[in-house]
Order: C-alpha cells, then structure tokens, then sequence
C-alpha cells in the first residue's frame, strides 16, 4: 500500500455552526459495508445519490462491498433501483449517470487486497486531498471483523468510520467493543450513528427548547408532570428474525434511540451550540439516571411470533417495551419519563408529549370541561413533516363557561422551506464528512446507559403476549397511572389544505 495516495489528515471542525455548516469539503470516497443490504439499499444509496447531486457534499466516489458476487454494472444497476424506489429527493437521469459512474463493487470474497485495491484507485480518481469515510452497515457481531480488516489493509489511516447500532448489548460488550475500535481509530474518528437524532423533528426540540423564552423558564419539574417518548411500530421483523430474536425491543430501540431523543429533552443548555458541548450535556443526562427498575418495565410479545422463522419456540425476546425511568438531577427529580415502543402495534408513529402540571380548578365550576380532557400538552411528532402542537383549554364559544380543549399547530411543510428538509441519514452521512459529532452518540453516553440497564438485563420481568394491531399488554396501564398514554390520539393532527 505504500504507492496509496496520500490522504490529509481531517482537520478539527470549526466551532462555529455556520462556519462548519458553510466551509468546504474535500472529495470524499466512502467505504460502504454491507451495500446490498436492506438499509443500504432503502436509505444510505438513495441519500448518497442525493448528497453527491446536491451542491451540500463534495465530489464523492462509493465503493460498495458486500457478500453478494456482483460485478460493479450489477451493483449500479441494484442502486439505480434503491434510488428510484426508496429516494425521498428526486435524482434526474444526469444527475444519476454521473453518480453510477463512482460506484464501485468488490465483493467479500475478494479480500482485503481487492478493496484495498479499489479504494486506493477511487481516491487516486479524487485527487491528492481526498477524505475517506467508512459506513460499517453490517450486524453489529460483523463489526470488529470489518474493524480488524480495515486496520489490517491499511484503510483506517486517515479515515472516519460509521458504525452502525446497536453498540454492545450490555456494559462488559459495550466496554469490550470500544476498547476494540479505539485501538485502531481515536474517538474523534468514531461516529455511532442513532438516525433518529438527524430528524429535523429532533433538532427542533433543542430550538424550542433554548430560543424561546416561552418555553425555557418552565422546562423543569415545577412546571412539568410527565414525559412521554412514544415509538410504536407497524412493521414486523422484516426477514430480520435472527437479528432480532438476540437482541428484542430494549436494545434494538430503547437504548439506541428513545433514551438518546430523552437526552435531547431533558438535556441543561450547553455552552455552545458545537459538538462537544451538546455531547457533555447529553452524557450528564445518562450519568444521572437512575437504574432501570424491573418492576416499572412491561415487556410484550405479538401472537404469533413464537411461529416465525428463525424465532425459538420458547422466546422470551420482547416485541415490546414500556417503562418508566427517572433522572436524579435538579431539574428532573421526581418527574417520570415514559418510554414505549413495539413491533406490530395499532399505528406507527415518533411522538414526545410534554405533559405540563395541571392548573387549579377552584374557580370553575365542576360542569365546566376544564381537565376533563386531562393536562395541557406539547407534543412533537418526528415524522418527516416535523410537526409541533400545544393544546391548552380555551373557552367554547356561546353563553356560559363551557371549556375544551384547542391547540395549535406547526409543520415544516407549512413553510416555504419544506424543500430543504434532508432525510435523517443525508444529514448524518453529510455531518460525518464534516466531522461534526453533535448528532452522534459517544463511547461514554453508551457505556453509562448500558450501566443503568444492568437490573433490567439481569432480571427481565417476563413478556406478555399482545394481539397484533393492539397498543400493547393491557399492563401498560397499570404503568402510567394515574396519568394516561396520549397514543392512540383523540385528535388527529390538522393536515394543510392545498
């Protein structure tokens, strides 16, 4: 490899948001791991097709490497149909014709001679300042293999690496697994990706939350009851039953993405709007929950996925979980984080509902409505649209004091900057090239969330069974009350006319 052209050493992001969000970036080739896969397929092809047709990336060269013996015309020809059935931007046939032309396909049997071979001619193609960034899409017990092959074909120097979740399944792999990738890449070259964090949705709860004086002052447990972060599901297992068999509900979406979207809720204001700050806050969220207790966990399994292939006739893998977690902070103490997600449930949905404490009711009279329809709300969806709502009780209109329940609301489609929203992993893979952690998780976040998972781990409560279709076990009730859960809504959410 000595003949490689030389790649630069990343230079340290710039601290100013603008500054980084502005500079320019040199051309890039990015290592795809597991390039036929399903992800790779339904989000990372179409996004890089995106970013390379946009003026928001630099010139970037793909090549694709996975299990599958194709030849690189069979892999274009396999990109050009995840771009066209999954790409949530247009990609005209220019556009497309120039990004087939830097793709590239070796296959695992290959070796690590062979994508070695094909990385060093891409970045020869790219030039002498040329970056170099690896997306590891692959299982997570694939990962020290690819990490080991990178060091081993001399493709980690100078490099950036993507790995995807879950990292570890409790603290002693987690610990482990770190260890392992930090003996080849500095943590400042890692990025554990959690796509829900590059939903504009997620973004904007830390706009909300910091640049209005509405909502600053009263973000605490004076003003606020409850918290909900609720992440039902659809779609089954999706030909992922191995997958998901040793891994279940909690590890597959709680530690990696609800408890990551809390960090984002109940995070203090950090210094600067830059990486590091926002990392540390996020991780002073993790250090101060406390252990997850047993007894405020329901786990659930759907009927009929003991009968699925791959799935063991006996399983105790949950389908679904919900629970309660608290944090041992000053400005959460004493206020209960509601966590819920599952696998075939009613409706498939990201919600988080701020549930403000109730005002008091002495001056109305009983017959009034008001708290009939339970507390004031601030709810953000984090589907694409990005949608915000704040009910409140408002007087119903006509003789008397009848009251009801209004709200108002806000999507990003309603703006005439809807155009610009980048789906979550664009701007993640986008971010990585830059080098900015702030929507990535860290070796420290991850370590201390599977330290307070460890009493769940050890002594799982036993899964109740669910109808497909349903909410979940009927214990889920018993869990959050006296409040409610807000899914499924009694409103549905106000849809702009055209």
């Amino acid at each position: 490899m000595a003949d490689r052209p030389q790649t630069i050493a990343y230079p340290a992001p710039d601290s100013s948001p603008r500054s980084r969000d502005l500079a320019p970036l040199a051309p890039h080739v990015i290592v795809l791991f597991g390039a036929t896969g399903d992800l790779a397929k339904r989000k990372l092809i179409p996004g890089m097709a995106y970013l390379a047709s946009s003026d928001l990336a630099p010139e970037i060269r793909v090549v694709g490497t996975a299990m599958e013996d194709l030849t690189t015309d069979e892999f274009r020809a396999l990109a050009r149909r995840s771009v066209e059935s999954f790409g949530t931007h247009k990609v005209d046939d220019a556009a497309w014709q120039q990004f087939a032309e830097r793709l590239t396909y070796v296959p695992q049997g290959a070796g690590p001679e062979g994508l070695a071979s094909a990385v060093k001619e891409a970045e020869a193609l790219q030039g002498p300042t040329c970056c170099r960034l690896h997306y590891l899409s692959v299982p997570p017990k694939a990962a020290e293999a690819v990490i080991a092959m990178l060091r081993d074909s001399d493709l980690a120097d100078h490099a950036r690496v993507v790995m995807e979740k879950p990292f570890g399944h409790d603290l002693a792999s987690a610990v482990k697994l770190n260890d392992f990738v930090h003996s080849v890449f500095d943590e400042s070259q890692i990025f554990r990706i959690d796509h829900f964090l590059g939903k504009e949705a997620a973004q904007n709860i830390l706009a909300f939350r910091f640049a209005n004086g509405l909502f600053e002052p009263i973000w605490n447990r004076n003003f606020i009851d409850h918290i909900q972060i609720d992440i039902p599901e659809t779609l089954g297992l999706d030909q992922r039953a191995s997958f998901y068999e040793a891994t279940g509900a909690f590890k597959d979406m709680v530690v990696t993405h609800l408890m990551q979207v809390m960090a984002f809720v109940a995070m203090e204001p950090p210094t600067a709007l830059e990486p590091r700050a926002i990392s540390e806050e996020k991780n002073k969220v993790f250090r101060s929950m406390l252990p997850i207790d047993p007894r405020k966990v329901v786990r659930g399994q759907y009927g009929g996925y003991r009968e699925q292939e791959g799935v063991n006739r006996d399983s105790d893998t949950e389908t679904f979980i919900a629970m309660q977690v608290g944090l041992d902070n000053w400005r959460w103490a004493g206020v209960p984080f509601y966590l819920r997600t599952g696998k075939r449930l009613a409706e498939g949905l990201r919600i988080i509902s701020i549930a403000f404490k109730e005002a008091p009711r002495t001056m109305f009279p009983s017959n009034s409505g008001v708290g009939a329809q339970g507390p004031d709300h601030l709810t953000f969806d984090l589907a694409e649209d990005s949608r915000v709502s704040l009910s409140f009780y408002g007087k119903r209109p006509g003789p008397g004091m009848r009251l009801e329940k209004l709200s108002m609301q806000f999507s990003t489609q309603e703006t005439d900057r809807a155009g610009d929203v980048l789906e979550a992993y664009e701007r993640l893979i986008l971010d990585a090239m830059r080098g900015d952690h702030t929507l990535f998780t860290t070796a420290d976040g991850i370590e201390s969330l599977w330290e307070r998972a460890a009493p769940l781990l050890d002594d799982p409560p036993p899964v109740k069974f669910y109808p497909q279709g349903s909410w979940g076990p009927n214990a889920i009730h018993q869990l959050i009350a006296p409040n409610a859960w807000r899914l499924p809504f009694e409103r549905a959410w106000r849809v702009k006319k055209s």
